[in-house]
């Protein structure tokens, strides 16, 4: 019985150990899942965290992407910019003129391929002077110029003998030698008018008779043709500012004031109005033209119009050059002076403004793009751009051999054997070329510069070849960068036109000039030949100014009026 007793006991305490053990084991899970409530909190807190570091991080690495982006673009940037500053440094401080030696076309790249060599023949740079190898130049002419004979004579002292003291005697002969003397002598010109009287007895009242004043070109200007031939070649000719035509003038002792030549100027465009308005008739009749324009400044207020930059542009064919002072550089321009129908070839330069002439749209006008425009490029890529310097050199060789095919295809006459021969390779060079383009162009690691260069080569193209096929059409422009150099020098020296008829006489001045040099006609001598026929005309221009236009001249005519006695004509074109 105490047995069972005690294990009642043992049981009861037992049951109070489990009952104290599951009480403390509820509290333990209660406190397990507070805890765990609490780390879940925390935990979705951390997530929350690392969710926002995530994106926080994203948006970061997304801001460094863009940074290094643009790190890139600025880069390019800076290029660029270092490339702008080199080549305007090379336009501006380096050579202006593209004239270089047949063995060197890179200007100034330093092309490997055309090493300095003294041990290598034709590589050696040549001394300045006479070439060993070059005849020397004939000794010019100069016999057409009066002769002033002035005897030398010994002092009367000296005509004697030295030891004994005897004279000398004279042997009839001389030991002759020459010098070239100048002398400009400004001269009045004294009118002594003969006058007469009747001496017979008729019934009207005796009255006396004068001889007539010569005609003028200027009526009531004291200053005869001789005179403003000289102050408009000085001005339109050599482009020297009236300024200094006046200080000349002043050295040899004559005073002029600026606002007298203005004014005779001003009389005289009306007199060469006629002429200009012939030339440009005569010239768009032809068929092939050269075309370029510069800036010219006119110092006038024009209703519509900002500021005083004008624009003069060259059109210029065989047998004649024309000039047109505009206010607007657009394609209006050339438009209106060319005829509606005018048909030929147009070379130019690639500025959009001939483009866009209805003539070139309608395909009546071809435009042949210049090929030393072209050069250009890759020579600025090349100086801008030392790293892309080997990439320029191919290019410009690829050009140099272009021009060298093409003059040894117009060394022989079109039709024969050698020409076509010499017309073969020239077209198989411009294939190559074009594969060569449009493969680099396939290229999409291609540089931007080199993209651009080619991209505009490939635009152009069409008016680049036309020449192949018609070996009549120059390969460039330079022919008329070359006449428009004329008043660009002009342009520096006087800035440009004060009003607008100045503006037209310098237009017309430039193109007379212009085609007078074409035709190698001295001219001084026209412009006083037209001159004296305004002045017989009571100082109007002539009824019918043909006669005076060089293509209506006949030989004979053509050369009186050029260099007297027979002495070349510069050619200034």
């Amino acid at each position: 019985m105490s047995a069972l007793v005690v294990s009642s006991d043992a049981v009861v305490v037992q049951l109070q150990s489990l009952k104290l053990l599951v009480a403390e084991l509820r509290r333990d899970v209660r406190d397990l899942r507070a805890e765990n409530l609490v780390l879940r909190q925390e935990n979705t807190e951390l997530r929350q965290q690392v969710r926002d570091l995530t994106r926080e991080v994203g948006y970061w690495k997304s801001r460094h992407a863009d940074v290094k982006n643009k790190n890139v673009l600025v880069q390019a940037e800076l290029d660029q910019a270092k490339a702008e500053t080199r080549q305007l440094k090379a336009e501006r401080f380096g050579k202006s003129s593209e004239k270089q030696k047949k063995v060197d076309r890179s200007n100034d790249l330093a092309d490997p391929q055309k090493p300095v060599d003294p041990d290598t023949p034709g590589t050696e740079r040549k001394k300045r002077g006479q070439q060993p190898d070059r005849p020397a130049p004939k000794r010019r002419d100069r016999s057409h110029l009066p002769v002033r004979v002035e005897v030398i004579d010994l002092p009367d002292e000296e005509r004697v003998c030295g030891c004994c003291g005897l004279p000398l005697t004279d042997l009839g002969c001389s030991k002759d030698s020459e010098q070239i003397e100048i002398e400009i002598e400004l001269y009045r010109k004294q009118l002594e008018r003969k006058r007469y009287r009747r001496t017979c007895n008729c019934v009207e009242p005796p009255r006396t008779v004068t001889a007539p004043m010569p005609p003028k070109l200027l009526p009531k200007s004291i200053f005869g043709t001789s005179i403003w031939v000289y102050l408009l070649i000085e001005k339109f000719q050599l482009q020297r500012p009236t300024h200094r035509s006046i200080e000349q003038l002043r050295l040899l002792g004559l005073r002029l004031a600026p606002g007298t030549i203005a004014d005779g100027f001003k009389r005289i465009e009306s007199l060469l109005t006629p002429i200009y308005e012939a030339l440009r008739r005569h010239h768009v009749k032809s068929r092939f033209f050269h075309a370029d324009e510069t800036r010219w400044r006119v110092f006038v207020e024009k209703a519509g119009k900002i500021g005083h930059q004008w624009w003069l542009w060259l059109f210029a064919s065989n047998d004649s050059v024309v000039y047109v002072l505009d206010s607007s550089r657009s394609h209006d321009v050339p438009q209106k002076h060319f005829p509606d129908d005018a048909r030929g070839v147009l070379v130019v330069d690639r500025y959009s403004g001939y483009k866009a002439m209805q003539q070139v749209k309608d395909g009546n006008l071809l435009l042949a793009f210049c090929w030393a425009h072209v050069r250009r490029d890759f020579v600025r890529i090349g100086k801008g751009l030392p790293e892309l310097k080997d990439w320029a050199l191919t290019w410009l060789r690829q050009i140099q051999q272009l021009y060298r095919l093409n003059r040894e295809r117009l060394q022989h006459e079109n039709g024969t054997t050698e020409f076509a021969a010499a017309d073969a390779l020239l077209r198989q060079h411009i294939e190559v070329m074009a594969a060569a383009r449009d493969q680099e162009l396939n290229d999409e690691k291609l540089r931007a510069p080199c993209r651009t260069a080619l991209t505009s080569l490939q635009d152009h193209w069409s008016g680049l070849t036309l020449f192949v096929d018609d070996p009549r059409i120059p390969m460039d422009n330079n022919a008329a960068e070359r006449k428009i150099r004329n008043p660009a020098v002009g342009r520096k020296n006087y800035y440009g036109s004060g009003a607008e008829w100045a503006g037209r006489l310098a237009m017309m001045l430039f193109s007379i000039f212009a085609t007078l040099a074409i035709w190698k006609i001295n001219p001084r001598t026209w412009l006083t030949w037209y001159f004296d026929a305004c002045a017989t005309n009571a100082g109007r221009a002539p009824e019918n100014v043909e006669i005076f236009m060089p293509w209506n001249l006949s030989a004979e005519r053509l050369a009186e009026l050029r260099n007297p006695h027979g002495e070349p004509f510069p050619n200034t074109s």
